[in-house]
């Protein structure tokens, strides 16, 4: 059985007060304390950063149980092992020898092995006339065992930590959907309001995400999405109460108009239909196209197109529409097309999807095919420029956005 007296490093390694206390903390063990060492090494991997080593000098600290020749770590066995740095190096993956000794005193300073070097500073064993190892020179792994409990602790907090961050940063991932998809709906279905400002705050808050972000980043960042989001909800469902209510009222006018049960409608089917089909055909000639985005919202989705503007810019619609017809002669989509998305989606809206097939542009085969696609679906009802924006908006907005 190994004892615990202080032992002093070899050479000129120095002896500390926290090396001295490693050694002080061993002599606590009781005699029948066993540890799995394969579970408590796995507890700090998890901790590691709470203990403060790296990856490379758990490796090395793994290539150094694995020469102890149980399971378990107790003090029927012994504690200390004795490989030499050759051996050391072919467990690590031929790690170079300057490297091993630099995270060999890493794991000391760290209070999870002690020195126990022989006179010479050899690492080997002694044994006695039965076989048994009487005495071994090399590192003890008792600190491991006295720090057990502590290591299992600090593995626990640092996986309740890493599963409170995976929650946050859900939840932030589902915030910044929502929020996104609602602004655009919010502008898609003309609810009054500074749409632009809000999505610009937004991003604002976007942008202030680390890249590695702890929950004392995100948690105030996520409360103010959430607010956000809050009132986004409240002004569409405002909106919404409006319009059920105008359609409740047009309803009632209708039911009041139509109450007579001798009226033309009844006894003339053929003319209604024909009126319908009129009513049809008078509704395409006065098709009126969806509204346009905000304009800052567009060049901040697609910035390629200011440098096709008057003077390398665009500061209005006037001029985003007139860099439009540049950009359509260049990327060869035909005037009649053009025209015809101009007629059916209006010239902002038009301008707007060629900005987008600009910035898109190694995406797309056919840029003139594209855009007559698009046209056909839009007066379909299918297509909306919105989702195709805020891609474009999430994607340009990269760099300074950080997910999480």
């Amino acid at each position: 059985m190994q004892t615990h007296g202080v032992t002093t490093p070899f050479g000129r390694r120095p002896l500390t007060l926290a090396m001295l206390a490693s050694q002080f903390k061993t002599a606590e063990i009781e005699p029948e304390c066993r540890v799995d060492k394969w579970k408590l090494f796995r507890s700090l991997c998890e901790a590691r950063e709470r203990i403060g080593v790296s990856d490379r000098a758990l490796a090395v600290l793994n290539a150094l149980l694995s020469f102890y020749p149980k399971p378990e770590l107790s003090e029927e066995h012994g504690l200390v092992v004795f490989p030499s740095n050759v051996q050391l190096s072919l467990r690590t993956h031929g790690m170079a020898p300057t490297t091993l000794r630099r995270h060999l005193a890493t794991l000391v300073d760290a209070g999870l092995i002690i020195r126990n070097d022989s006179p010479n500073g050899k690492r080997y064993a002694r044994k006695g006339r039965g076989g048994a190892i009487e005495q071994a020179f090399g590192f003890s792994v008792a600190p491991l065992v006295a720090r057990a409990g502590e290591i299992a602790a600090l593995a626990a907090e640092a996986e309740a930590e890493r599963q409170e961050l995976r929650v946050v940063r859900e939840r932030l991932s589902l915030c910044r959907r929502d929020v996104s998809k609602l602004i655009e709906t919010a502008i898609e279905e003309g609810a009054p309001g500074d749409w632009t400002a809000v999505f610009e705050s937004y991003h604002a808050l976007c942008r202030g995400i680390p890249r590695h972000p702890a929950v004392v980043d995100i948690a105030p960042i996520l409360d103010e999405l959430e607010l956000l989001r809050e009132e986004i909800v409240n002004r569409l469902e405002i909106l919404v109460n409006v319009r059920n209510m105008s359609a409740n009222a047009r309803h009632i006018g209708g039911h009041i108009q139509n109450s007579n049960p001798e009226s033309i409608s009844d006894l003339e089917p053929a003319l209604e239909k024909k009126q319908g089909a009129m009513a049809e055909q008078e509704q395409q000639l006065h098709r009126v196209p969806p509204k346009s985005f905000p304009f800052r919202m567009v060049l901040q989705a697609c910035p390629q197109i200011a440098d096709y503007g008057p003077g390398g810019s665009v500061s209005s619609w006037r001029e985003l529409m007139t860099a439009a017809v540049v950009v359509r002669s260049m990327l060869g989509v035909s005037p009649s097309a053009y025209e015809e998305a101009c007629g059916i989606l209006g010239p902002e809206n038009a301008a707007t999807i060629v900005a987008c097939i600009l910035e898109r542009g190694g995406h797309i085969n056919s840029a003139g095919g594209y855009l007559r696609d698009l046209t056909r679906r839009a007066e379909r009802g299918e297509f909306s420029i919105g989702p195709m924006l805020m891609a474009l908006m999430r994607a340009n907005g990269a760099s300074g956005l950080r997910a999480g």
